[in-house]
């Protein structure tokens, strides 16, 4: 199936407009625990719920993934529509300005575009397949860093829920690893962020040890057209299958991968 890219890259910019909107228009409201240590606000539900109307509308041929509200399957579709409709909210909630709109869309199980917006820090991301990635009118590049200890290397959140302590065990294996050998490790607490700031070369490499789609699908893409290196973590390339969502400068892949490997006699 050939896709207009620009065609879908307009039309899901203009869903991202809306949600912008509403971020700035709306008041954090009331917040709900949905889980040990995790959080919806009423207005995670609002973008999302005023994006779902609007792709419904402009493209009924293409499903649908929220984080919140879950999916909508079209029959017979390759496509699907994946949002976040407040990525970082437990920083949104804590008055952080580390969160943005995450909107990709998928063609089987590879991310072929992504749009993401940072509302407090005023930049716009986005990307299509084949067409390269973009802040803005700026061109992204990756950064040339090609040795660890030279690195900036920003890591997924930890774990939360009953499963804790367990599924930890391999994400502070891999912190260890890294407070020994990198530069410098960050924990900016939104997928979005990590990616997108990988694809500007403000971090060199990150590790999520998870793997969403509506928290990866647009980053993905968007670092991924930038010249990172997007790939689970025994180096297969990235799909919304992988059960990790590594990515690296590619003088890093190599390095980022061995850490990972030396990681796994640690748990």
């Amino acid at each position: 199936m050939t896709l207009d890219m620009q065609a879908l890259l307009a039309i899901g910019s203009s869903a991202v407009d809306q949600a912008v909107a509403v971020v700035r228009e709306t008041t954090v409201g009331q917040v709900t625990d949905k889980g040990d240590r995790d959080m919806v606000s009423a207005l995670d539900l609002a973008v999302e719920d005023r994006v779902r109307s609007f792709l419904k509308k402009e493209t009924p041929e293409i499903g649908f993934l929220g984080e919140e509200r879950g999916g909508e399957n079209i029959a017979g579709a390759d496509l699907t529509w994946a949002l976040d409709p407040v990525d970082g909210t437990a920083n949104l909630v804590h008055g952080l300005p580390l969160c943005g709109v995450s909107l990709g869309l998928v063609q089987g199980d590879r991310s072929v575009l992504g749009i993401i917006d940072l509302p407090f820090l005023q930049r716009r991301f986005h990307a299509a397949e084949g067409n390269g990635a973009y802040c803005g009118n700026s061109r992204l590049k990756t950064s040339d860093t090609r040795a660890l200890e030279s690195a900036i290397v920003s890591i997924g959140d930890y774990a939360v829920g009953g499963a804790a302590r367990e599924r930890n065990r391999s994400r502070l294996a891999v912190t260890s690893l890294l407070a020994e050998r990198a530069l410098r490790v960050r924990m900016f607490g939104s997928a979005a962020i990590d990616l997108v700031w990988a694809a500007s070369g403000k971090v060199d490499a990150t590790i999520a040890m998870s793997n969403h789609p509506w928290d990866m699908a647009a980053g993905v893409c968007i670092a991924r057209e930038a010249g990172c290196a997007v790939m689970d973590a025994d180096g297969m390339a990235h799909t919304v299958n992988s059960t990790e969502t590594i990515t690296a400068a590619p003088g890093l892949r190599n390095a980022v991968l061995k850490l990972l490997k030396d990681s796994r006699s640690l748990t």
